[in-house]
């Protein structure tokens, strides 16, 4: 008879499906090639940078997200969780644990991964501060098994594990089956990307070169004979001309022909291309066009749909963000010796599902005393 297992109870079992490593079969080792590189991250920062829409997406999101708020049947511990919430120091210079998951929502989105630590007060009675730990500076490994992650820290030795394990939080954004490793939302679009950039990079080229005006001045002699004075000359009082402050004529003597410079050629069309590669882009991030201020046709129908896809994508991102509150909160609650149940509520995405939800209770309300009615009138008859 199999005695039941506590709950909270950390899991050591080794996976049966994880390969035995050579050197020790009881431990799973994670190799180097399956943690993200710096250069990668890098990769993913200078997308932000170079294509503002992405950056702008992912503003978006993280304004969306919402707030959130503590409840418990206990009103001492409610109050004091609140409290937690609006009055913990955040990253040295914010106040709040809301700015703490902004930017650790922020950096999740980014790079697939984030990791963030509490620090005790001095007196053990609480969370005095949360921090959000830079990528560079850690490293996320399976310790024993790959249902049990592990926090290093990168020193000029190597990467230690942290000594503290249990005041460090770590969240995957779509964990890679087999890894410890997350996945970026900014991951396939470095190609669609580059050649986005390439056709700015083409435009701007394409206006310094014919947008800003140049010009060829060819002199043909008239007895074929070239007169390196006569050209001294005539490029003399040309650049007399284009360099006046005002209108000046430029005048010359003899068989002299001046061209604009690329007059002939055709500025080439980049509406369609440009907006076949933003939309790859939307689709990827999952936000509205409309949201991003791009005026593409769309029904009301379409943007209710558009709408209501985002909704699933934050209530995604929310379901990944409440661990990591749940247990900031409930560490703190039991430094300060309070181990009452609570729970995380969040705010309401927006206004229009509020109302749909008001009129949804409606409905049911009058559909639920019409039955009542039609029931009376039955037990009448």
């Amino acid at each position: 008879m199999f005695g039941r297992k506590k709950q909270g109870r950390e899991v050591k079992r080794v996976a049966q499906t994880v390969p035995k490593s050579p050197c020790d079969s009881s431990l799973l080792s994670l190799s180097r090639y399956a943690a993200q590189t710096s250069a990668e991250r890098q990769l993913y920062s200078a997308l932000r940078e170079s294509v503002p829409m992405i950056d702008a997406a992912l503003g978006k999101i993280i304004r969306l997200i919402g707030g959130f708020h503590i409840r418990s049947d206990s009103a001492e511990c409610e109050s004091l969780a609140q409290q937690f919430v609006r009055e913990v120091k955040s990253n040295g210079t914010d106040q709040g644990l809301h700015g703490f998951i902004y930017t650790y929502l922020d950096t999740m989105l980014t790079y697939g991964e984030a990791v963030g630590e509490m620090i005790p007060s001095s007196d053990g009675q609480g969370i005095a501060a949360v921090y959000n730990a830079r990528l560079d500076d850690v490293e996320i490994r399976a310790d024993g098994s790959p249902l049990n992650l592990l926090v290093c820290r990168r020193d000029a030795g190597g990467a230690n594990p942290v000594k503290y394990q249990n005041l460090v939080v770590v969240s995957l954004l779509n964990q890679r089956a087999g890894t410890a490793r997350g996945t970026s939302l900014l991951r396939g679009l470095p190609f669609v990307s580059g050649i986005l950039l390439r056709i700015f990079e083409s435009v701007k080229n394409n206006w310094e070169r014919v947008g800003d005006v140049r010009f060829a001045v060819t002199y043909k002699p008239d007895n074929g004979v070239f007169s390196e004075e006569n050209a001294r000359q005539i490029a003399d009082e040309w650049r007399k001309a284009m360099r006046s402050d005002s209108v000046c004529d430029f005048v010359s003597v003899g068989d002299v022909s001046v061209k604009v410079i690329g007059s002939e050629n055709i500025m080439p069309e980049c509406e369609v291309p440009v907006r076949a590669l933003l939309e790859q882009i939307t689709s990827k991030l999952g936000i509205p066009p409309f949201l991003l201020g791009l005026s593409w046709s769309s029904t009301e129908r379409m943007s209710s749909q558009q709408a209501d896809i985002l909704t699933s994508e934050l209530e995604y991102y929310r379901d990944t963000l409440e661990p990591v509150i749940r247990r900031i909160v409930r560490t703190h609650l039991q430094l300060c010796g309070c181990n009452t149940p609570f729970r995380v509520e969040w705010d309401d995405i927006n206004l229009q599902d509020a109302v749909e939800l008001s009129q949804a209770r409606l409905n049911n309300a009058q559909a639920q005393k019409l039955e009542n009615e039609i029931g009376w009138e039955e037990e009448d008859g």
